[in-house]
């Protein structure tokens, strides 16, 4: 028996950090919503007990620094799987983009073993096995829409954002999440988003009002720290994008575009900036 699952890329519409908390993790308020940009997983069950993962891609790892090969190895052992399993990993979403492509992959990893070994593990005690993995997986288990609070893990599923066109662009850098919160100061953060603006503007399907919201503190250490950053918003801009926010701790940039006539001159517009560009649809 084989069972496909696809694990989408996500995108935040407004992030905030709201301060550091004791344990060393911050305390953040999010709105995430999904795109349809994924990763394709194709899992089957193996005789003997072991994990194997292969991909077409060759500059992610195989082993247990995959995301989801650690889902894997924890819903086996969790739940004392003695069946091995063989996952096959189409990749899409680029690397350490702020697009959530690894966390989507083991959250679409334990979807995927929930439905081949039979698990009838209820979605709940999913998300809580999926925040031992990462702080965005518990979110890429159920997709749509949401806040999500707390280190990420703790969600709110709200009505899906006005339908529109997204425009990718991921610049030719890698940046570390671990390295921009040890960089930024909760204390210092100059301007704080509106979470209020955004869901009004979700509420009342408002387009123009969800650009206007749109919020991210994180920008505050990667723009300064990746200048190219920056030229891509301001690329995006100037081709027409109706708003602009980098994903995430970056480096990827997207721009919200309502007209699709505008898609393709941002689309090859962008392509000089750099040879990640993905011209795609909110996931609603």
């Amino acid at each position: 028996m084989k069972v496909y699952e696809k694990a989408p890329a996500k995108i935040n519409l407004l992030l905030d950090v709201l301060r550091k908390r004791e344990d060393g993790f911050h305390e953040v308020e999010m709105v995430m919503t999904m795109v349809d940009l994924a990763d394709r997983l194709e899992m089957e069950e193996l005789s003997r007990d072991t994990i194997i993962i292969s991909s077409q891609a060759g500059y992610i790892p195989l082993d247990e620094k995959n995301l989801a090969f650690q889902a894997a190895k924890l819903i086996k052992e969790r739940y004392e799987v003695k069946q091995g399993v063989y996952i096959h990993l189409d990749k899409k979403i680029p690397v350490a983009a702020g697009l959530a492509g690894g966390s989507s992959d083991a959250a679409a990893t334990l979807r995927g073993l929930n439905r081949l070994w039979q698990l009838n593990i209820a979605e709940e005690e999913l998300q809580l096995l999926g925040a031992e993995l990462g702080s965005d997986v518990p979110f890429c288990i159920t997709g749509g829409t949401a806040i999500a609070r707390g280190r990420g893990e703790k969600l709110e599923h709200i009505s899906n954002p006005p339908q529109c066109w997204v425009v990718l662009a991921k610049p030719p850098i890698n940046v570390s999440t671990a390295d921009v919160y040890g960089r930024l100061r909760a204390n210092a953060i100059r301007q704080h988003p509106s979470l209020d603006a955004m869901l009004r503007s979700i509420q009342t399907q408002q387009f123009p009002d969800m650009c206007q919201a749109l919020g991210n503190v994180l920008e505050e250490v990667t723009l300064p720290m990746h200048p190219e950053v920056q030229q891509l918003k301001e690329a995006m801009l100037k081709l027409g994008a109706e708003g602009v926010l980098m994903s995430g701790s970056g480096p990827t940039v997207f721009g919200l575009v309502s007209k699709e006539s505008k898609v393709a001159r941002m689309y090859n517009g962008l392509r000089g900036f750099c040879k990640e560009v993905y011209a795609v649809r909110l996931l609603t």
